[in-house]
């Protein structure tokens, strides 16, 4: 669909709107201008090198706006073809993030992006350009805004539908006298169906100060937007400009007879007016303004300084964009090349790494869709992430019983305890980052009342490239917590396939299993999963010097360390303790009495499965002095964005680290213990 601005009679509405630009005193377009930003086959002095921060993008005429986007385009995407990351996003606000920078006064103003994720071309105008070929990697910048960073990022935002509400916070500051200035919300459509983001614009719209959220309808979030929002703002689009009323006013007068009588039905139908009924976001107490041509510069940098300039209390501008504007394997895409690897810029061909295993997530995937084909009360759940979690897989095989909730990881949780209730056997699937936003959920309408809902915890552990915001590092120590809840961790795909069929089993209470992102070890596949024994691990083998007891994907890990261990004398068992909750306590106290040392390895933080093994053992009198034990976790502060090993390395959880820890449990000197 299209804009209204898009349609005939859109310059007309310009010629209404050109006072405005006089006002602003911006230069009238030349002939030169003109021909240099639009014919293919002008060459344009790069305007893009003059841009140091966005003070320089004042006064350029819209012309050579244009120019800046067009050049930025090009930049974000030879970046991000070097580095991977979210480039369609990005591409969707070029224009927007140009005109933004140009109207307001950053950064005094305060511009907030949520998701953060569509920050790029907002990075490479506030003095980060010569650092984008760093972007997401060990030392560089973040693929996210980051407080740290810079000050033209005024809030972090990694998860979704935060942004008005800090945008609130600084508009209160800002009214109290502190220096800040306006407070801009770039929301996503995908965001702004979440609950959090229509609480904020209620408290705001209550408030009645004088804010901007600029809603960025791309109608594509990660995966398609879902429900009645969705609906709603496609309706939209064939609606005027709307609630900056003289320019409304003038825009009808413009229009010949037909076209005036069509747009004043349709601003009564966004305003209000005449009986009426208004937009939801003015029900909510904004000034809504829109839809608007989120590419076209020249709607975007009136209306954007029409708003700022007449905005008394809070407004929400409707702006219409194409997800991976103006790069065709990005528009062609069916994500829109939301997370991409690095690719090839001239055929967007992306490089892909040869799996040596299949991952883990579609390891899921197939074996919830297998077990789902002879139980029909089995259905999925996600928030947004069907590719991500694997239930694309099971949508493709069951599609009347999967689904996406959207981004509403809350409502998610409590409509998979609904349907516990009434009978179904419903499998949770949420990354352990997002699974946070649902906490709440889970312990009163979940735990507390006992229902066999399965949590599938994708991206336990560190993540790589999408750095701290996104590690899944806190979910065992939230979940062991509860009463009523069981917890498990897959050492590897074959054990993750069992645990499908154990949590698809398990009927009395609820359940959670969590496994990392990336392939698996490469072991052999079981075609059906075995129904685990609640509450049991696993010795993979004997020794009788130290115990190390694994919980989860660093089993390999704790392998190679056990090897290590051996080319030093010691002799070493190694267990797959399977549950942190409930623990094996059988096996937990065989070990602790039959080794010197006991070491515990997890891929979480403190307060997860190690500490779930001493409170037991310190209950059971085994804490007396005789077993020298080590809990091995994350640790306290949070790990920045590297490749999945250098993050383990930088928390201290290779093999060697573990091997040093055995040995310095012991009291024995290692030799040497690299490289082994």
């Amino acid at each position: 669909m299209s804009c209204w601005l898009r349609e005939p009679g859109g310059a007309a509405l310009l010629a209404v709107l050109s006072p405005l630009i006089r006002a602003n005193r911006h230069p009238p377009l030349t002939q030169k201008e003109l021909h240099m930003s639009r014919s293919e086959s002008a060459r344009p002095t790069p305007l893009l090198d003059r841009i140091h921060a966005p003070h320089d993008l004042k006064g350029l005429s819209t012309a050579q706006l244009r120019q800046v986007a067009d050049e930025l385009r090009g930049d974000v995407i030879e970046a991000v073809a070097q580095t991977g990351g979210h480039l369609g996003s990005s591409l969707g606000v070029v224009e927007l993030t140009v005109a933004l920078h140009a109207v307001f006064d950053t950064p005094r103003d305060k511009l907030i992006w949520d998701v953060g994720h569509q920050c790029y071309p907002h990075k490479v105008l506030t003095g980060r350009r010569d650092r984008m070929h760093t972007l997401r990697q060990e030392g560089g910048i973040s693929g996210f805004t980051k407080r740290s960073e810079s000050e033209y990022d005024p809030f972090g935002a990694a998860h979704s539908s935060t942004s008005i509400s800090a945008a609130l916070g600084f508009t209160i500051g800002r009214d109290m006298g502190l220096p800040t200035g306006d407070a801009i919300a770039v929301i996503g459509d995908g965001s702004i169906s979440a609950g959090m983001a229509y609480e904020a614009m209620n408290n705001a719209g209550a408030e009645g100060r004088r804010m901007f959220v600029i809603l960025n309808d791309n109608e594509m979030s990660i995966a398609p937007p879902v429900g009645a929002m969705s609906k709603y703002l496609s309706g939209l689009y064939g609606s005027p400009l709307g609630g900056l009323q003289q320019v409304a006013e003038g825009f009808e007068a413009a229009l010949p007879g037909p076209l005036r009588d069509h747009a004043r039905r349709a601003r009564q139908m966004v305003t209000g007016a005449v009986g009426a009924q208004g937009t939801l976001f003015e029900e909510l107490g904004f000034q809504y303004v829109g839809p608007i041509n989120g590419h076209d510069m020249e709607q975007l940098t009136t209306v954007l300084r029409a708003a700022r300039a007449r905005a008394t209390g809070p407004v929400l501008i409707h702006c219409c964009t194409v997800k991976g504007k103006g790069y065709a394997p990005a528009e062609q895409s069916a994500d829109k090349y939301h997370g991409v690897s690095k690719f090839e810029v001239a055929t967007g061909a992306q490089a892909k790494k040869r799996a040596n295993a299949p991952s883990y997530t579609k390891v899921f995937g197939d074996a919830l869709s297998r077990l789902a084909q002879d139980d029909p009360n089995i259905v999925g759940i996600t928030a947004a992430m069907p590719g991500g979690t694997g239930m694309d897989i099971f949508a493709k095989a069951h599609p009347k019983r999967m689904f996406d909730v959207g981004i509403a990881e809350q409502h998610g949780v409590t409509f998979a305890a609904g349907m516990a209730a009434a009978g179904l056997k419903p499998f949770c699937a949420i990354y352990s980052t997002f699974l946070q936003r649902g906490y709440d959920q889970i312990v009163h309408d979940v735990a507390l009342q006992n229902l066999p809902v399965r949590f599938a915890i994708d991206r336990a552990g560190l993540v790589g490239a999408d750095g701290a915001t996104h590690a899944g590092a806190f979910d065992i120590g939230f979940l062991t917590a509860l009463p009523n809840m069981t917890v498990m961790a897959a050492a590897d795909e074959a054990e993750l396939v069992h645990m499908v069929a154990t949590a698809a089993a398990h009927s009395c209470g609820p359940i959670a299993f969590r496994y990392p992102r990336g392939e698996g070890e490469g072991i052999e596949m079981p075609e059906v999963g075995d129904i685990l024994e609640i509450g049991k691990g696993r010795v993979i083998f004997e020794g009788t010097d130290v115990a190390i007891l694994s919980f989860g994907a660093h089993l390999g890990e704790c392998r190679k360390a056990a090897d290590k261990l051996a080319a030093q004398g010691l002799s070493v068992t190694l267990a797959d303790a399977r549950f942190a909750k409930p623990l094996d306590r059988e096996l937990l106290h065989r070990l602790a009495r039959s080794h010197a040392a006991l070491i515990t390895v997890e891929q979480g933080a403190r307060g997860g499965f190690g500490a779930m093994v001493l409170h037991d053992l310190a209950s059971e009198g085994l804490l007396d002095g005789k077993l020298a034990i080590r809990t091995m976790t994350l640790p306290d502060r949070y790990i920045e964005q590297a490749a999945p090993d250098a993050m383990y390395a930088d928390a201290g959880l290779t093999a060697t680290d573990i091997a040093a820890t055995a040995m310095q449990a012991v009291g024995v000197t290692a030799k040497s213990i690299i490289g082994v």
